[in-house]
Formats: C-alpha cells, structure tokens, sequence
C-alpha cells in the first residue's frame, strides 16, 4: 500500500493520530488512524458524564436552564461521528467540491481506495499554521489579505454553502504562502462539520447586521425572537448588557481581543436578564 510509512506521529491527539507516508505512485499522502480501544474509553467517559447531567439538571438552579442532560447527548452525537473516518472523509470531499478552484481555501484531496472506518488517507498539504504570526510575517504574508480571506471564507461557508468546518481551531488551519501577497489557507481535520436551517440562518444574519451597527436593542430583540434566550428575558436589561460587553471591543485589534471571555460575559447579561424578568 505504501511506499514509506513514518511511523513516527505527525500529530496525535484523543481519538486519533496521523501519520505521514507516501504511496507506490509516489504521493505525499497523511495517514489517520483511530486509536485502538478508544471507543470503550469514550463510552464510560459519557456515563459518567450523564450522571453528572442529571445531577446538574435535577439540584442546580441553572441546570433547567443550560439542559446539560441534552448538552451531553449533543457531546455523543458529536464524538462517536468522530470516530467513523469514513465520514470524515466524505465531509473533506465535500467541502473541497464547495470550494473548487477558489483561491481563498484548500482542501486536501481524499485517497478514497485507501480509506476505512478507523483509516483515512489524504493528501499531505504543507503551510504555516494560522497561529504562527512570526514565520508568517518573515515569509512577508500580507495579513490583511488574510484576514479579510477568513471572514469572506466563514460566511461563504454558513451562507452560501450552508456547510461548514466547525472545528477551526489553529492546529487545523494553515496559510500557504507560495505567493504572499496572496496567502491561501488550507484546512485539515473535518469530523466536525455544521450546517443550519433557514430559520437560524436568517437569524444570525440579522444579528450579524445589527451588531455592526451597534443596534443593541435589535441584537436583544433578535435573540428572544429566535428562542435564544428565554421569551420572558427583559429587553432593556439584554440590551443594556450586550451594549457593555460590545462596546470596548469595538475599537480594539484582535489579538486583543478574548472572545472566550466576550462569550462567558454575554452568557451572564442573558442569565441576569431572564433572572431580572423573574423577579419582576
């Protein structure tokens, strides 16, 4: 099957671990492989996680709110999908045929001949991670480009295609930089992928909208009307906390920016805005 077989990991993680090799027609080729026994381990990481939803749910005051109990269901959907490599090769396939011939993003081929359950074999691709800022800069990578790529690449994929990579961290995005001026991300990684239905779409389009003009009561308004937050949540007080969580971060670059903690803030104003609504 293959020509060289590194059986040193190129990258190794929970569920799986990637190999680099090339095949007899003499194509740079990566090899995941999941790891023997894993799905057992994960099985008897969900039970226990089920009791503790279900002690959540029934003794803390929030747990009717955050319904844990279908967070974690949601959690094994998502990670035994995962360990079927087969369909995150057809995830790759698919958004590599979505973004055919653009000049945006990558998508590495599949080696479909050689793919199973626990294996699947693709394309090797070469870049700079995403993270790496100084190599990307002493390769003279024109970041603006760049950015505007990445945004112009996440709506494409929510609004367009409605298919998109939901796993985007740094260690599963890279740049290639053949010509710097014109920097091409390339994704590896798809055994998570999202898509959503019309109605969320609209949704999070008219906030998109609503945020960019600081229309702070339209974003409160929007989110009670999609089922976001609870119907009973007070407007003004929703209002009033998104306007002080997004205003300071308006004016600021992104690498100052902590969008984990802009998240865990505005989870706050719409826990004390429904709070607020029961007490009146």
């Amino acid at each position: 099957m293959f020509a060289e077989f590194d059986e040193t990991p190129l990258a190794a993680a929970s569920i799986a671990q990637v190999h680099t090799a090339r095949l007899r027609s003499g194509e740079e080729v990566v090899v995941k492989v999941v790891r023997p026994g894993i799905r057992a381990k994960i099985e008897r990481d969900l039970e226990v996680m089920y009791v503790l939803a279900q002690l959540a749910r029934d003794y803390s005051k929030e747990g009717h709110r955050l319904r844990p109990y279908e967070v974690v269901q949601e959690y094994e959907k998502t990670i035994l999908d995962e360990l079927d490599l087969m369909r995150e090769a057809a995830n790759a396939a698919q958004l590599r045929r979505n973004f055919a011939g653009s000049e945006l993003l990558y998508v590495p081929d599949v080696y479909w001949d050689y793919c199973r359950p626990e294996v699947m074999v693709m394309e090797r691709i070469h870049g700079v991670l995403v993270s790496d800022m100084d190599e990307l800069l002493r390769r003279g990578t024109n970041i603006q480009v760049l950015a505007e790529n990445g945004v112009e690449i996440f709506f494409t994929q929510v609004f367009r295609h409605n298919f998109f990579h939901a796993d985007m961290h740094p260690g599963n995005i890279f740049v290639q930089t053949d010509d710097p001026q014109r920097p091409v991300y390339a994704a590896v990684d798809f055994g998570i992928v999202g898509s959503l239905d019309a109605r969320d779409q609209h949704y999070l389009a008219e906030n998109f909208l609503a945020f960019f003009d600081r229309d702070y009561n339209r974003v409160a308004r929007l989110h009670v009307d999609s089922g976001w937050v609870p119907k009973d949540t007070r407007i003004d007080e929703l209002e009033a906390g998104i306007r002080t969580v997004c205003e300071p971060i308006f004016n600021k670059p992104l690498s100052e920016i902590s969008f984990a903690q802009v998240l865990i803030r505005l989870f706050e104003v719409a826990r004390r805005s429904t709070c607020a609504c029961n007490r009146s």
